[in-house]
C-alpha cells in the first residue's frame, strides 16, 4: 500500500526540484526526506529517482506516481474544504501572496473588511510576485495569491489551481507636468522607467511604445512601480502606470489615456477545490467588493 505522506514528498520533488528544498519547505531534514522517499520506492516497487549531476530528479515511473499524488491530494484538499464549509465558520490561519500594487490598494482594505467580519480569522499576507507566488501556491506555501495580466499577454495559470476574476485596472501615460510633452508619440527621445526584461509588464509597455513609432529609452529599471512613480513626479522619466499606483494623487505628474483603453487584469488563484474553504471564500468575496 502506498503511504499518502510519503507521495507528497515525492510531488513535492517534483515541483521544488531538490530535496533540501521539500525538507525546508515541509520542516523535514534532507536525510529525513531521502529515507521517506526511499521506502516509497520499496512499495512503489520501482526506482522513482535517478541521478542528476549533484541532484535527483524523478524518473518516468516517478512522473506517473507524482501526478497521481497530485489528484489524490486534490481530493483530500476539497474533502477537507468541504468539511470546513458544513461548519461554516470562518477562522484558521489564511495565508495570501499578493504583488506590490494589490498590497498598497486592494488588500489593506479587504484586510480591514476581514478582521472586521471574521475576528476568528488570522491572515498573513507576503509581498510577492506572480512568477513566485503561483508555484508557491500550488507547493501549499499560501491558499490565495492575487495576479495581475496585462493586455495581449494573458498569464498561464499551472494545472491544480483555478483562477477568479476580480477587477481591472487602467493603464495610462504619466509624464511630468514640467514636460511640455504630453502623448506618447511625441516621447521617442524621452527617458522611461519601465520594469525588468522579461516581465510582461516590460513587454506590453515595450510594444505600447513601439506601436507608437520608437523604441523606448529605458534609463531606469526597477520592479517597484512606486519607483517608477517617483521618477515621473521628479521630472526625470516617462512610465505607463496602472491606476492602482494612484498617479492621479500626485500633482507633479500629468496622465494622458492610451489608444485603445488598455487594462490589466487582476485575479486571484487558489487551489483546485480550496475555494469552497469558509475563509478563502471570505476572502474572494471581500476582495471582488
Amino acid at each position: 500500500m502506498l503511504d499518502v505522506r510519503r507521495m507528497r514528498l515525492l510531488l513535492e520533488l517534483s515541483r521544488r526540484g531538490t530535496i533540501a528544498a521539500v525538507a525546508d519547505a515541509l520542516a523535514y531534514s534532507p536525510s529525513a526526506v531521502s529515507q521517506q522517499l526511499g521506502v516509497l520506492e520499496k512499495e512503489a516497487g520501482t526506482a522513482l529517482l535517478e541521478p542528476f549531476g549533484r541532484r535527483v530528479r524523478l524518473t518516468p515511473e516517478g512522473e506517473v506516481l507524482a501526478a497521481h499524488a497530485e489528484a489524490i491530494l486534490t481530493e483530500l484538499e476539497r474533502a477537507e474544504a468541504d468539511l470546513s464549509a458544513s461548519s461554516g465558520q470562518v477562522r484558521g490561519t489564511l495565508r495570501i501572496a499578493a504583488f506590490q500594487s494589490a498590497v498598497l490598494t486592494l488588500l489593506p482594505d479587504a484586510l480591514i473588511g476581514l478582521s472586521r467580519d471574521h475576528p476568528d480569522l488570522r491572515v498573513e499576507a507576503t509581498e510577492m510576485e506572480p512568477e513566485e507566488s503561483l508555484p508557491a501556491l500550488l507547493a501549499g506555501d499560501f491558499d490565495l495569491a492575487l495576479c495581475e495580466e496585462y493586455p495581449a499577454h494573458p498569464r498561464a495559470v499551472p494545472r491544480g489551481l483555478e483562477r477568479t476574476d476580480l477587477v481591472t485596472d487602467g493603464l495610462r501615460l504619466a509624464v511630468p507636468r514640467s514636460w511640455g510633452r504630453f502623448d506618447l508619440v511625441d516621447l521617442a527621445d524621452a527617458p522611461f522607467a519601465m520594469e525588468p526584461i522579461g516581465s510582461t509588464s516590460r513587454d506590453w509597455a515595450a510594444a505600447t511604445c513601439r506601436t507608437a513609432g520608437f523604441e523606448p529609452d529605458v534609463r531606469y529599471t526597477t520592479n517597484d512601480l512606486l519607483v517608477h512613480l517617483r521618477m515621473v513626479e521628479r521630472g526625470l522619466a516617462a512610465a505607463l502606470l496602472p491606476d492602482l499606483v494612484q498617479p492621479q494623487d500626485r500633482p507633479d505628474v500629468r496622465l494622458r489615456p492610451l489608444d485603445g483603453g488598455p487594462v490589466r487584469r487582476i485575479f486571484a488563484c487558489t487551489r483546485l477545490g480550496s475555494a469552497r474553504r469558509p475563509a478563502v471564500r471570505a476572502a474572494l468575496e471581500v476582495l471582488a467588493g
